[in-house]
């Protein structure tokens, strides 16, 4: 199904140089594409990223989302449902470039007791395994939060360790993230809007993250005490449902002015569940251990520290 959805794309992608010699192509959204070409060049040759044939192509998405990712929980559990992949090991969720076969996947995992999650991506990698397009989606993101997702898709194609999806997420998000400030400094400088923009909006991300993980940790404790008896519980329900409606409603707390969608939907009754926390925990729950690390060991040098990285850690 997944090769199926990769070769349905790649059928109608273009050369990324025929589309920038296209007249009827906009002027402004070449831009964006030369943008990623610097991007991809710059994580190649300063940050140590395993160079690839990545990013020379272009998928015109006409405005729709491509593929659809499930993440699933037990009921009563902060604690991911592994989906099983010939070649590429267990992943905490599962990609469908079919929405109806994703919600039917969904339900599936319902009647089986579960919590789901379920949301259209914006990238993905292959690992090599075939040559990743630039999505006309891209181009419509900000310089720094396109820089952070070329750079995070690069470093799965640098570093990937089977079976290590926390590990491979979290390490991809750290070198997107801090990959991104180090090309806004470089192109744009110190005290330019671009890096600005970036720096608050990580500065929001990172406070929000940290909330998400803390939350995550106090469902944690508060499953504990309801034994090992995994069956729906009326009573069990209530109290999740109240700690969940706390944590996020205690999100606006964390930088003035800014509301989010999630505690939106406290006020609308619409509570998410324990999928919802388990992106954090494989995107986000190791950025201080990566932190300390490359900054305490290696000095901030990114190309000593992948190499460090990929000695350490088997990659596919």
């Amino acid at each position: 199904m997944q090769a199926k959805g990769q070769i349905g794309i790649l059928m109608n992608v273009e050369d990324v140089e025929d589309v920038l010699n296209d007249t009827t192509f906009p002027d402004s959204l070449k831009a964006r594409i030369k943008l990623i070409e610097e991007i991809k060049k710059f994580g190649v040759d300063s940050l140590g990223l395993t160079p690839s044939k990545n990013y020379t192509t272009f998928y015109n998405q006409h405005g729709k989302p491509l593929i659809w990712l499930i993440t699933a929980s037990p009921r009563y559990k902060i604690e991911p449902h592994l989906f099983h992949f010939p070649i590429v090991g267990t992943f905490p969720y599962k990609g469908f470039f079919d929405s109806t076969k994703a919600v039917t996947e969904e339900k599936a995992l319902i009647k089986e007791g579960l919590d789901t999650d379920i949301g259209d991506v914006s990238a993905w990698s292959t690992l090599g395994y075939f040559k990743d397009p630039i999505l006309s989606s891209m181009l419509r993101r900000k310089d720094g939060s396109l820089a952070n997702l070329i750079l995070h898709e690069l470093t799965h194609g640098t570093l990937f360790v089977k079976n290590n999806l926390e590990l491979n997420e979290n390490l991809a998000s750290f070198v997107g993230d801090q990959g991104a400030i180090r090309f806004l400094k470089y192109k744009y400088g110190l005290d330019s809007p671009q890096l600005r923009t970036y720096q608050y909006s990580k500065k929001f991300n990172d406070a929000y993250s940290g909330h998400m993980l803390r939350g995550a940790v106090k469902l944690d404790s508060l499953y504990k005490t309801f034994g090992n008896n995994p069956l729906p519980d009326k009573k069990k329900d209530s109290l999740k449902n109240q700690l969940i409606a706390t944590i996020l409603g205690d999100a606006d707390t964390l930088l003035a002015g800014r509301r989010t969608f999630t505690t939106k939907k406290v006020a609308d009754q619409q509570l998410p569940n324990n999928a919802y926390f388990i992106s954090y925990l494989t995107y986000k729950s190791k950025q201080n251990v990566f932190l300390n690390e490359f900054e305490n060991k290696f000095g901030g040098d990114f190309k000593n520290y992948l190499t460090y990285l990929k000695s350490k850690y088997p990659s596919l």
